[in-house]
């Protein structure tokens, strides 16, 4: 993928997060709130990041360890449900929000895309334990059997579809979504590395 399309990708991903229709609907959809976060943290900010030039920061800033817990905080963080609802009644916070999952975002793919941060071996390691905690919060949302967030009892949809069926629907979208984001490139790296060519590279470069 050549930079300016990815550029042109990331900036559009964050258009259709902050100031499409979809961004007005978060309001009113836990499942169109979820698909901003998806957005900001699995599509815009890994396409921007692979549009810049290779960088080499100080690794104990963007240390491996600190760029999981970093992606993985804010994602838990901004859940817990009094967080939430104060995203949903301050428009400040809700910007908030959503410049910190993008931040996180960029934090979390910088061991992926850039070079030499994280060894090649490791990365599908990195990329499967943060499935783990993303799995455990979509089944609770899933599964969990009453609405977490009471800004969306209250809240007025377009369509028929209660909050808890929107909740479960949130939850569907993020565990498919995120299973599928980090275990592809996982996959990808590990077939990879496991080629007889690449094998043979090694054994020569050895």
């Amino acid at each position: 993928m050549s930079r300016l399309a990815a550029l042109l990708g990331g900036l559009f991903s964050l258009w259709i997060a902050v100031a499409s229709p979809l961004a007005g609907m978060d309001h009113q959809f836990l499942t169109a709130h979820m698909a901003q976060h998806l957005l900001l943290m699995t599509v815009a900010a890994p396409l921007l990041l692979l549009s810049a030039p290779a960088m080499i920061l100080p690794r104990n800033v963007f240390h491996p360890a600190i760029c999981w817990l970093a992606g993985t905080s804010v994602v838990f963080g901004w859940h817990v449900p009094a967080l939430f609802e104060l995203g949903m009644r301050s428009a400040g916070w809700h910007a908030f929000e959503h410049a910190t999952f993008f931040i996180a975002g960029l934090m979390f793919w910088w061991p992926v895309i850039q070079p030499k941060v994280c060894p090649r071996w490791g990365i599908p390691i990195y990329l499967f334990l943060a499935t783990l905690p993303c799995d455990a919060l979509s089944a609770f949302l899933t599964f969990c059997g009453r609405v977490v967030y009471p800004h969306y009892l209250s809240a007025h949809g377009l369509f028929d579809i209660s909050p808890l069926a929107d909740q479960a629907c949130a939850g569907a979208l993020m565990w498919t979504w995120v299973t599928f984001v980090y275990l592809a490139p996982a996959a990808a790296i590990t077939l990879r590395m496991l080629s007889p060519q690449r094998r043979a590279w090694n054994v020569e470069a050895a």
